[in-house]
């Protein structure tokens, strides 16, 4: 085939998505060559999570695009009997050398059946993060040293020495970690799925049940650490508020870019929080921030946890958890 050929078929590429990409370049060995170059697949990523390019990647972009769009969520790895869901899933998507594996990824992505919900991709241009689990202005830096004094004086900290590029947000719905679910009398826990949310069989006010924000960094389940367990989420904090809340919502910003018009966006709840007495899970997210909040019906308070994990001792803060579960 000619040179023409082939940038004819490059320039396809991108308007085809990764299931396709695989599908044709499954189909020969010419396809193959080219509908697996790093820059088809680049572009593709960038494209679909509508973020821009991190310069610097450790891993290829086929696999990046696997880990982010293969269906995967981090409680498909660990702690599985804890999401509350029915799940078919593979293995993590690591190290796809041969063409079939690649395929059987997409394919489980788009056959396969989950109850989490992706909120989207936003990216870190610093090591900082803001946390919060207010959504509302003035929000207030934290100025205390002590996380837990930050967490209790106005509900934010700020974790540093975040990796940065491109990150991953989803929103999960997880069992309570005390909870046995042989001997469970109804009271501490009743089991729910976001297409029950959706329909409105069931608002978010279920003891036991705990919503959470699960943040990770794009190339998280494609590390060594993650996979043998080895890196293990540490609790930075956790306090209790104990009197009605109207809603549960969590939210983490990139530090330098908190003034930022498309951050202000979070903070507009009327244009994307549900109304009073919506109990379906809202989520936003912007360039360099994201936010969930489910309304919440009478209730007594909530305890709140943030969650990370480094990249072994000493290292950068790879994922980040923001959950709360009705006292």
């Amino acid at each position: 085939m000619q040179r023409y050929e082939v940038d004819l078929w490059t320039h396809i590429a991108k308007f085809l998505d990764g299931k396709s990409l695989v599908m044709l370049a499954a189909t020969s060995r010419w396809f193959k060559r080219i509908f697996l170059e790093e820059s088809i697949w680049k572009f593709a990523c960038l494209r679909d999570l509508e973020v821009p390019d991190p310069k610097n990647v450790r891993f290829k972009w086929i696999n990046l695009y696997a880990s982010a769009f293969g269906g995967s969520h981090s409680f498909m790895f660990r702690q599985l009997e804890k999401h509350i869901g029915d799940f078919s899933f593979l293995s993590i998507f690591t190290h796809l050398v041969k063409l079939r594996r690649i395929l059987n990824v997409f394919l489980f992505y788009f056959g396969g059946k989950s109850d989490w919900m992706r909120v989207g991709a936003f990216f870190f241009d610093s090591p900082f993060a803001l946390l919060t689990e207010k959504l509302m202005r003035p929000l207030i830096l934290p100025q205390e040293e002590n996380t837990e004094k930050m967490l209790e004086s106005c509900g934010s900290c700020v974790v540093k020495n975040l990796r940065t590029g491109i990150w991953i947000a989803d929103l999960q719905l997880v069992r309570c970690p005390v909870c046995d679910l042989e001997t469970c009398d109804g009271e501490q826990e009743i089991c729910f799925s976001f297409h029950e949310l959706r329909d409105k069989k069931f608002p978010l006010t279920n003891l036991g049940t705990m919503q959470m924000l699960d943040a990770r960094h794009i190339e998280l389940f494609l590390n060594d650490g993650y996979q043998d367990g080895s890196w293990e989420y540490e609790m930075i904090g956790s306090h209790d508020i104990r009197k009605h809340q109207d809603g549960a919502s969590g939210a983490i910003f990139d530090l330098r870019h908190l003034d930022d018009n498309s951050s202000s966006d979070v903070f507009d709840l009327k244009s994307w929080v549900g109304k009073p007495k919506d109990w379906q899970p809202r989520v936003m997210v912007t360039p360099h921030a994201v936010a969930i909040n489910t309304n919440l019906q009478e209730n007594e308070g909530l305890n709140v946890k943030f969650q990370a994990m480094t990249a072994g001792v000493g290292g950068e803060v790879v994922s980040i958890r923001i959950s709360q579960q009705l006292l």
